[in-house]
């Protein structure tokens, strides 16, 4: 029977095939312990001496890191492994020997390993990081279609910024400018006319020459938009969703959180409602927490956000940004015009911001009066202004990092191993 390692709880006692390779290796004497992976999971196959030819006994205990077989053997299970369970060898079939694999057991510079990523990606824990992105990919598409949106897909070239910013990646599309998209959220905000809600999920650029840990220069983005719902109603779905993605990673990724050593108990936390604290309130905090350079009306890097998380033990949002250092597409508040109705959701434990979302200014005669302030002229945005002159209507949406989500959800420091090949300022390979 053909199976794979994640299947082998179902075969327990019974002779299964795996395809698999060797990660590593070791013997004692009369027995060989290898250990196996398949791409979805890792287990140990034990070959003992008497129980296999002598010319299978041989090939276990010379076999190279990283060399592909078809393994057959029994599931038996093991209460000292994490799986549960490992597999007692009747036969190897060796498929293709490896030689000289660059990545050792031994410790090896980022560098190096992000120079082998494509080698990398194989290791017990980079395997882990990777379920628990794809879970994490899983359950939004669960949490959305569950709730009614539809999946739209934005363009990726697009004519102009959705962010009004100078960060993009140009490119000559035939005899016009074009641009790598920042954001989809200005062609959902047209589908969520069409369809009510709906969701994006899809890649974004961004050309920010930083280095931090929190940055890539290509990522992806979550972003739902929803006609009818206002800013309040907004952050409840915001919460409900990110506390729906962590307790499916923590149901379905007890084993790669395991591999991860993650503090769960951290995690087990997140779940609605969130804590809120104003911008006002929030430049206070920081103020009180010794911060005394920080002014209204200054946006927050990376230790205002850290410093401002470390007060919750849940995510947090911070309300009511100054209209100035937010996009032009946002409502103001209609009780204080200097503030627009927006959050960031910032992450526990120094991950940072995952999520920036707003209710849209949905008035023509104001989105216009934005149009002039940010100089946003041409026809590229002429179909964006149309959507207030044709059945405007309240609207509001976000956008979550997939990447930061995925370090903070996983536990792992920097966002570039929580994507399969990271573009980074530095680096365009593998």
């Amino acid at each position: 029977m053909k199976t794979t390692i994640a299947q082998v709880p179902e075969f327990q006692g019974k002779e299964v095939t795996i395809g698999a390779w060797l990660s590593n290796k070791r013997s004692s004497g009369k027995i060989a312990f290898l250990q196996l992976r398949d791409g979805t999971g890792f287990i140990q196959a034990v070959v003992a001496k008497n129980d296999v030819s002598e010319e299978i006994f041989q090939l276990a205990k010379n076999m190279t890191q990283e060399s592909s077989m078809y393994i057959t053997g029994t599931i038996v299970e093991d209460t000292r492994s994490k799986f549960g369970f490992e597999m007692q060898v009747s036969n190897i079939e060796l498929i293709h020997e490896s030689v000289d694999y660059p990545i050792t057991p031994k410790e090896h510079g980022t560098e190096f390993l992000m120079d082998h990523r494509h080698l990398w990606l194989r290791s017990k824990k980079q395997h882990a990081i990777m379920k628990i992105r794809n879970e994490i990919i899983r359950s939004t598409y669960e949490f959305f279609n569950e709730n009614g949106y539809v999946k739209i897909d934005p363009p990726i070239l697009t004519g102009a910024s959705a962010e009004g910013t100078t960060e993009l990646f140009h490119t000559k599309y035939f005899d016009e400018d074009a641009y790598l998209s920042q954001s989809g959220q200005l062609y959902m905000e047209a589908a969520a006319m069409a369809f009510g809600k709906v969701f994006s999920f899809g890649p974004t650029f961004r050309a920010e020459k930083s280095k931090t840990r929190r940055h890539l220069i290509e990522f992806w983005m979550i972003e739902p938009e929803m006609a009818f719902v206002e800013h309040e109603e907004s952050l409840q779905i915001q919460e409900n969703y990110v506390s729906y993605v962590v307790q499916s990673v923590l149901k379905n990724c007890q084993l790669e959180l395991g591999i991860l050593e993650r503090d769960i108990t951290k995690l087990e936390k997140v779940k609605a409602p969130f804590p809120r604290i104003s911008y006002d309130d929030a430049i206070q905090l920081l103020k009180d927490k010794g911060f005394t350079d920080i002014e209204w009306g200054e946006d927050f890097g990376a230790p205002h956000e850290t410093a401002i998380a470390e007060s919750f033990d849940k995510p947090v949002f911070i309300t009511n940004y100054p209209a100035k250092i937010k996009a032009f597409y946002m409502k103001p508040d209609p009780n204080r015009e200097e503030v627009v109705l927006c959050a960031d959701l910032i992450a526990p434990e120094g991950y940072g911001e995952i999520i920036g979302g707003s209710e849209r200014i949905n008035d023509l005669d104001l989105m216009k009066q934005r149009y002039e302030e940010h100089g946003l002229t041409g026809p590229a945005y002429e179909w964006y202004l149309e959507l207030r002159k044709y059945g405007s209507v309240p609207h509001s949406g976000f956008g979550l990092g997939l990447e930061r989500t995925v370090a903070w959800i996983s536990g792992v420091e920097h966002v570039r191993e929580t994507i399969p090949f990271p573009r980074l300022l530095n680096r365009l390979y593998p």
